[in-house]
């Protein structure tokens, strides 16, 4: 659907900042507590925590995150997913989430509505209050930015450093083709993130946005390579799709694609893998997958991501 109108009656302009904001209170529904809680505010207020308290920021823009072939429902999706994402890679869970609007005047009051019902539905599915936000114009474009509050499960909060040579390098799922679909239907990671969390034996985790031959450079301990299982890697059926009509291997899809949204995270040498493997198993259907390990210098046989590459924002 696309999100622009030549109808001016039919544009955000039509209604006007105070009546649009009216309209995202009724699209948002029961996702949006009463002021100070909610929408109607300066600030938001958030009741304190015991626990570390996680932050994160994500947008999404027209023509770089979406197109007219993404649903405005799917989109608002993506949007809070992506940042729930970040918040599952600390092993940690949300609480609440504000959202910043840039609008041409020529956006669709039809398309932001179905943006704000697809918000809600995703916010109550995963219980995040939408606590406020704010909206300007912007001329030509469209973007939505929501930052979203999380806190720890415990003391530990769950960062990307922490691994150290030696240790076995997990990712969860299957990874590449993300743009077939997954990019905007997949799952975060929340309850296995908040597991992982509680295990000693994890000692640094992200989630995967950029590709993991990008990514797994911010687990790296100094000093050290990633020695990677090249026929281990959990390929998509996407990617192998992808393969067949550009001619890259479905293996340099799973690497380098991006907008996986999947955990990697490194566990200790000393671990007992096949133990470990075992217990997700009991508590997860997801799949794990043991992908190598952190190396003084790169194992014969082992696969090097440098020689692939993931996705970069600003080229």
């Amino acid at each position: 659907m696309h999100p622009f109108t030549a109808n001016t009656a039919d544009s955000v302009s039509s209604l006007g900042e105070l009546r649009l904001i009216a309209a995202i209170r009724r699209w948002l529904g029961k996702a949006t507590p009463p002021s100070p809680f909610g929408i109607g505010d300066d600030c938001a207020v958030l009741p304190a925590s015991r626990h570390p308290q996680l932050v994160t920021v994500d947008p999404v823009v027209y023509g770089e995150h979406f197109d007219d072939s993404i649903p405005a429902r799917a989109v608002a999706a993506k949007l809070l997913k992506r940042n729930l994402s970040d918040i599952a890679a600390m092993g940690g869970h949300p609480r609440a989430a504000v959202i910043a609007l840039a609008l041409d005047p020529k956006v669709s009051t039809r398309w932001l509505e179905q943006f704000y019902r697809g918000l809600a539905a995703t916010a109550r599915s995963y219980g995040v209050p939408i606590a406020g936000g704010d909206i300007t114009r912007q001329q030509g474009g469209l973007a939505a930015t929501l930052t979203l509050i999380g806190e720890a499960r415990g003391p530990r909060a769950l960062t990307r450093r922490g691994a150290k040579i030696g240790d076995w390098i997990y990712v969860t799922g299957t990874l590449g083709g993300s743009i077939l679909g997954h990019h905007h239907r997949f799952t975060p990671r929340l309850a296995e993130g908040s597991w992982l969390a509680d295990r000693r034996d994890v000692r640094s985790l992200m989630d995967l946005s950029d590709g993991l031959a990008k990514d797994l450079h911010a687990l790296t301990p100094e000093r050290a390579v990633p020695s990677l299982i090249g026929a281990a890697i959990p390929i998509s059926a996407a990617a192998r799709t992808l393969a067949k009509r550009d001619q890259r291997s479905a293996l340099t899809h799973a690497l380098s694609d991006g907008e996986d949204f999947e955990l990697l995270f490194t566990v200790a040498a000393r671990t007992d893998r096949s133990a470990f493997e075992t217990a997700w198993r009991k508590k997860f259907k997801t799949r794990l997958t043991c992908i190598g390990r952190f190396t003084r210098t790169l194992e014969a046989g082992a696969l090097n991501p440098d020689d692939f590459t993931g996705y970069e924002h600003l080229r």
